[in-house]
This record gives structure tokens, sequence and C-alpha cells, in this order.
């Protein structure tokens, strides 16, 4: 089947309403021939429009946020969770901290604002500001969790956000005696409001006993209260931020007009003098029509942004946006009422909240029902077994793609080392012997378990230097072996920079450099690497545990349930976000640990922690119990297993060890089986060096466990889980 070639690259930054619903409509039509990056510092992007409500207790966190990796995934786009702190309109360039410059041909800008609170003295330790939500939302579970009686709470900013969640905060304490709520603001109250609205609101929190001091600011915050500007000190035990609203710094250094830090846009939403640079939402100023800064702009100019996102790169005709000259504000009022601002009509009560929780439902139902998209079809006339092999669900990446254990051990036995090469029992990396000196050489490469080159190439390139780094050796050199998807020569460029940018990270923190390397085109990102290591006086093998011996595991599991789940859209975005450091967390510093006492040590890869520790169990001769509950899982993976999600692999690393284990039928077991790509180091050490080992391992960053013992083999299964 013949796959098109990606020509042009358009990269939206930042996971802004008006992104978030130009990728719904990219997933329903993807344009052939683009490759979309997504850039954002988060795998969630929350709905404002409903935070005032989850402060009041109405909604959980997961109704208002949107998966951006999920998102991204049911899009085709690549997500880079990094905050871009410079565009370079003349180079085309993104810059994130952290990786290689992200190239563009076509980019979007929607990065929301910033607040200028975080600069005053004393903000950033004692108080916490409205956006992003997610920190926000935290520190006040955490203030009710606290119970704290007598509750004060300051308020900075009486604009419509900060009165909007001063009434949401009271609402959720309204049963605390003694709670005080006080909101600051240095000019006047609302003044983007109607005069009844804006009356209505000002009574209201008279009634609610919330107190209003306008004409003044904070001057500093400190640990139990606000300094004001005239020497007054406000008490307070939660301090919250919602006003001071100014653009993202990094905007000024870009070169695009701005107007007022804000980018300056035409009626197309192009910068008004690179047509290349688009831009939306709040980080945007219309030249030709201003309006204030508002949500309801950013959802209107989603359709226009598509449109004229696909036109800038196929060079069709574009659209002007045409925004409304009013907008329906409805505001929560704390319980389960709202008040509308329109045409200065007197509307509140329960029949408005009705109305917004019924838009705001309906906007975010979009975000967390993502349709599967239709599979292409089988041809008519097939042979027996196709649909069975094939299966029901996509195929993972990583070592989740691997042969399964069974008929990788049919394919070689009967093989034998020969000349100056010696090999293990089992051991994934052969030793070569040069007279006194002996070379570590192992193999592996991964199918792409994410769209980011960059991400990828690290991730590979750790997995592929666990076998030297298990066998005790120190990491060499390496011969890159690379699979690119068709690319025009310009993405192709991009794409090698971006994965050699990677390789060579990760190789020179180990003390290794790339020597060479082989290119070629297929269906799909594959990144492989041979890796030599030099061998010291003790080479470790999967042989060698004794009973007694504690087992000592250097990594979590799951991240082969994790990807499977992300592939089908399932997994929860902080989870993954969460899982990315772990997959580029090298084992150098673990191995040197582990090495001067490991009696036997391997690396978790594609046949799970059970199929691993077996071969280290046939190859030592001897049996071993694991603790279920001492084994670290990463987080969601349970949930996920629990929910039937698996790797494609985990079926045969099951049946692989049929009559070797006993182990319960529940969801963390499960995990077991479950492939790791660029998993930890399990090692077996004499139980009098479990602690210390682990105390060192921990002190170097690694969520490091003691998950079983070895014991002598008897009539038991060989590894028995509790």
């Amino acid at each position: 089947m013949q796959t098109l070639p990606q020509t042009r690259d358009l990269v939206l930054i930042g996971g802004g309403h008006a992104h978030a619903l130009v990728l719904l409509r990219w997933a329903m039509n993807p344009l052939a021939g683009a490759r979309l990056t997504v850039i954002d510092p988060h795998p969630t992007a929350p709905y404002t429009g409903m935070l005032p409500g989850l402060i009041a207790g109405h909604y959980a966190r997961a109704d208002l946020e949107m998966n951006l990796v999920a998102l991204a995934r049911h899009a085709g786009a690549r997500l880079i969770l990094g905050r871009a702190n410079g565009l370079d309109p003349v180079a085309k360039s993104v810059s994130v901290p952290g990786r290689p410059p992200v190239a563009y041909d076509v980019v979007s800008v929607d990065v929301g604002i910033t607040s200028d609170l975080p600069q005053l003295p004393g903000f950033a330790e004692h108080a916490v500001a409205a956006k992003p939500l997610g920190g926000y939302a935290e520190r006040w579970a955490q203030f009710l969790a606290s119970g704290r009686a007598a509750p004060q709470i300051v308020v900075l900013g009486a604009g419509v956000a900060g009165v909007e969640l001063a009434l949401a905060m009271e609402h959720r304490l309204r049963a605390v005696p003694g709670r005080t709520i006080t909101v600051i603001e240095k000019d006047s109250a609302l003044p983007h409001l109607g005069a009844w609205a804006r009356a209505r609101l000002l009574a209201l929190l008279a009634e609610r006993g919330i107190t209003l001091l306008s004409g003044t600011q904070a001057a500093a915050i400190e640990a139990d209260g606000v300094v004001l500007a005239d020497g007054r000190k406000i008490p307070s035990d939660f301090t919250l931020g919602a006003a001071g609203s100014r653009p993202q710094g990094w905007l000024a250094d870009t070169g695009l007009p701005l107007t007022d830090g804000f980018i300056t846009i035409d009626p197309e939403l192009r910068s008004t003098a690179h047509p290349d640079v688009f831009a939306v939402g709040d980080c945007a100023h219309m030249a030709v029509s201003p309006r204030p800064k508002a949500g309801v702009f950013a959802v209107r100019q989603a359709p226009v942004l598509h449109h004229n996102l696909r036109a800038a790169l196929t060079g069709g005709p574009m659209r002007a946006y045409r925004p409304q000259r009013d907008y329906l504000k409805l505001i929560s009022l704390g319980e389960r009422k709202a008040l509308a601002d329109k045409w200065g009509l007197p509307l509140a009560g329960r029949g408005l909240w009705w109305l917004k929780d019924r838009i705001d439902a309906k906007f975010m139902r979009m975000f967390h029902t993502l349709p599967a998209m239709p599979a292409a079809p089988l041809p008519r006339e097939h042979t027996l077994g196709l649909v069975e092999a094939l299966g029901d669900k996509p195929m993972c990446g990583g070592c989740g793609a691997k042969v399964g254990p069974d008929a990788l051990r049919r394919a070689l036995s009967g093989l034998a080392a020969s000349g100056a090469v010696e090999l293990g029992a089992g051991d994934d990396a052969a030793v070569l012997a040069m007279g006194e000196t002996r070379q570590v050489i192992a193999t592996d490469h991964l199918r792409a378990v994410t769209e980011d080159p960059y991400l990828m190439a690290k991730i590979a390139t750790v997995h592929a230097l666990g076998d030297v780094w298990a066998m005790g050796a120190k990491p060499q050199a390496a011969l890159v072996s690379l699979i690119l998807p068709r690319l025009s020569e310009d993405l192709q460029s991009r794409t090698l920079a971006e994965i050699m940018a990677g390789v060579s990270e990760v190789l020179s923190a180990a003390g290794a450099s790339i020597a060479g390397g082989h290119t070629t085109q297929g269906a799909e990102l594959t990144i492989g690497l041979t890796v030599t290591g030099v061998a010291g006086d003790r080479i470790l093998t999967k042989g060698g545990a004794r009973p007694g011996d504690a087992l000592i595991l250097t990594k979590p599991i799951g991240s082969g349930t994790l990807l499977a789940a992300e592939m089908q859209k399932r997994a929860p975005g902080r989870a993954m976000a969460a899982l990315w450091p772990y997959l580029t967390q090298p084992q150098g510093a673990a191995a040197a640990i582990l090495s001067p006492v490991a009696h036997a040590m391997t690396d978790v890869t594609g046949f799970g922690l059970a199929g691993h520790l077996d071969e280290m169990l046939q190859a030592g001769g001897v049996a071993a119990d694991l603790a279920m509950a001492a084994i670290p899982l990463f987080d969601g993976a349970e949930a996920m297993a629990a929910a039937g999600v698996a790797s494609t692999i985990a079926p045969a690393n099951r049946a692989a060890l049929l009559g070797r284990i006993a182990a319960p039928q529940t969801a963390a077991a499960a995990l077991l089986f479950d492939p790791q790509s660029a998993g930890g180091l399990l090692a077996a050490v004499a139980e009098a060096d479990a602690v210390p080992v682990l105390r060192q391992l921990e002190q170097a960053g690694f969520t490091a466990a003691c998950i079983g013992t070895i014991r002598a083999l008897d009539d038991q299964p060989a590894l028995r889980v509790i």
C-alpha cells in the first residue's frame, strides 16, 4: 500500500481552546502531506469556564480537563510536553528548553496570558495563581483537607474571575464558622460588566459576607497575610492571585509586531508582518476589530483558524474572522445559580446555571468522547487466520511489538558461540574476547511509541544501552540504524537532526559516542542501535543468583500497558507525562551501584518482569518469591490493566510461563507480563547488601525497591507471586 510523504510542518504552540478545537476538526479530516505538532507544558488543558464550579464542589477535576495526550493521538499529532519560550519567524523555529528547536512551515500561537503577581514579594512562597488550574486545584484541595478552623482567604483581583472564585470558595466553606474572605482590587471592581450585573454582584458579595477593598493593592505576601501598599495587613491562610494579567514575556523577543505585548493579527488571524505565523485567543490582538480578552472569541476563532491553516499549507484562499459585537457572559454565583450579562438585561437564577452547565457539558463532551477512527476494511477475500493474526487492537510500539519469547527461543535453539564470541546462558549481549580485553556488544531497536523523534531517540538509546549496563560494562560506542517514514528532504533533515540530538545526548552522558550508522525509509519510524561496552574484571550475567538473595528493581513496571492505552486514547494525560521521564532515565548510575555486589543482573524489557526474572532463575537453577505489594507500578497502569488494556506481546509473555509461575488473577499481577521499553535493572544481591544498595539507589534518584527473594528449587512453581 502506498504511503504519502509528509512535506510541511504545522506547529501549534499551546493547547488553548482554539487549538483544541482545531485538533478535533483535524482528526476528522487530516491534511495529506502535513505533519502536525502540538507544544504545551501540560498533558491536560482546563476549560476555564468550569473552574468556579470545580472550586465550589459542583464538578470533579476530570470534568473540566481536556486530555491533550489523547487529543494529539486522535489528530495524529506529536505532542511535545514543554513550554515554548521563543519563536524565530526568520529561521522558522520554536524554542523549547531542554530539546532542539522545533522547525515549522506554518505556526499558530494560542498560549493565553500570564500574570505579573508572581513578581510580588512572597507570592511564589505563600500564594497561588488561579492559572494554571492544576496548582490552584491541588492547593485548594489540600487546604480543604486540612480542616482549618475559621479559615481566612484573600483574593487579589476583583474582575469577573476574582469575584466568581471568591463566591465559589465562600460556597464551599459556608458551613465553616468564622470564615473570612477578602477581595482586593487596586482599581474599581468588575470594570467590564453592565451596570445591572455589576451592581448585583457587588450586592451579592456583601450578602455573602465577602469584604471588598477597592483602591488599594498588595505590596507583599507573607505566610500569615497580605501586606497592603498603605501598610495594613490582611490576615490570610490561603491567598489567591486572580489579577495582574499580562502577555507572555517571550513574545517581546520574537520580532513579531505587537500591541501592548500581544501579537497583532489581521482578519485572517495572521501576524501582520509574517503570514506564516497565526495567533488566536488571549495572546492575540485583533488590529481591525479589537475585543476584550474572553474565551468565547477563541472558541469562535477555531473554525476560521482551522480553515486558514489548511489554506496556508495548500495555497488555498483564506477566510476572514468577524467577531460578534457583544456576547453572553454567564457568571457563576457560588451555589448552583448564575447571572447573565448581555444588553443590560437583569437575568439571574437557577435556570441560568442550568443553561451554563448544559453549554459547558456539551463543550467538554466533544473532548471526553473522542470517536474511534474506523480501521481500513479487510479485502473481501483473505486467508484463514488473517483476522485472528490482525487482532482487534492496533499493534503496540516499543517492546510491545517484539516477537513472543517462545517463538524467539525456537528460532535461536541450536545456535552456539564460536571463535572469540562468548555467549552467556540466555544473555542479551555477546562478549568479544580480544586478548585480555573483553568487549560487550548488543543490539536493539524499537518501533516508535511517540510521534516525537527527539523523545523517541532518547528512549531507544536508553533501551539499547540496558544490555551493556546489565552486564556491568561501560558504554563505548554505538551504530545507529534508522527507518524514517516517507518525508520530503526538508523534513528528513529536521527529523534526523532531532533524532541524532536525542541519541547523542544519552550516549554522551553515558560516556559513549556515535560511530556511524545507516538510514532507510519505510512505513513508520523505527530507531535501533548496536552498542559496545568495555567490560571490567567481572562480567555480570543472568546466572549466579543464590538462595537467600534479595531481588532489587530500579524502575516501576506497567509502561507497556500505558503505551497501549495511549494508542487507544484511553491513557490519563498526567500518567503519560509522568511516564516519559522514567523511559528516558539512564541506568548507568544504577548499574555502577549494583554491579560490585550483584550476583546476577538483567534489564527488564520485552518479556516483562516475570519473563526476565524467569530467565535468571533458569540460568541459575533457582526459584523466587515476589511480593506483589512491593513492586512499584507506574501511575495509572493498574487501572488501565483493570480496564482490560494490555500490550500486544503480553499474552505471549504469559503463555511462555505456563506451569512456571503461580500468581493471583489481579490487574496488578497482569503487569508482571507487561513489556517494558527502556525498563529498569533487576539484580540479585546478598540480603545483607539490600538495604545499603536501596539507600544508594534512592539517593541517586531511582525509584528502586526490594521486590522479592531467591529460594532453592523445590516442587513448587519456580516463580511464586504473593
